[in-house]
């Protein structure tokens, strides 16, 4: 006579018994994974939608190359092309972009006759990962940000204080430059400067 313990019957409604709590519970994980990957997804989906609309929101369309120029400081030589400018106004300051093109030799001579003698514009040698966005990015002029270069990259942190160099005179807000040779040949300066709120740039053209 077999014993409780050894009847095959009961051992095999276990068995049914285990196997189906383990198909509960491996449902239970799915259902609180997807649910997780679906928070996070919405998550991530907020964040992106709120870093958009942070680096669209508050652009100044008026605010030109010239006029750039003019109220940071930094003249743009007169051999300078592709010329663009961004003002962004924020609660707590502001941010202008001026950005132009030079040949490599002359931009060389301008960032010479910016600087103090003695100075050297240093390599970007810790370069911002490829989708860094600052808040007020060069990528709304449809270009690269320079932080993420390291061939070819020189910056420099500039303020007007006792800066009486040939260019640096006429310098009106500290600024970060930054010169980056693009290709062989041409070298593009980017220049941003952080500004106290107030200035208003004039009304876009809309010719």
């Amino acid at each position: 006579m077999n014993s409780p313990s050894s009847d095959p019957s009961r051992e095999r409604s276990a068995h049914r018994r285990l196997q189906v709590l383990g198909v509960v519970v491996l449902a239970v994980i799915a259902c609180v994974a997807a649910a997780v990957g679906g928070f996070a997804y919405l998550a991530d989906e907020v964040s992106s939608d709120q870093t958009d609309e942070e680096m669209n929101c508050c652009w100044e369309s008026g605010a030109t190359p010239a006029w750039m120029s003019e109220k940071i400081g930094i003249r743009i030589p007169e051999a300078a092309a592709d010329r663009r400018a961004g003002y962004k106004t924020g609660s707590r300051h502001d941010t202008g972009l001026l950005v132009f093109t030079l040949p490599s030799q002359e931009a060389d001579e301008y960032t010479s006759r910016l600087i103090r003698p003695g100075t050297k514009m240093i390599r970007n040698f810790h370069p911002e990962k490829k989708d860094y966005r600052p808040a007020a990015a060069f990528a709304h002029l449809e270009l690269p940000e320079p932080e993420i270069f390291v061939e070819g990259l020189r910056r420099v942190s500039l303020c007007p204080d006792d800066l009486k160099t040939p260019e640096g005179q006429y310098l009106r807000r500290c600024v970060d430059l930054f010169a980056h040779e693009f290709k062989p040949g041409s070298t593009r300066i980017y220049v941003r400067s952080t500004i106290e709120p107030g200035l208003t740039p004039p009304p876009a053209n809309t010719k």
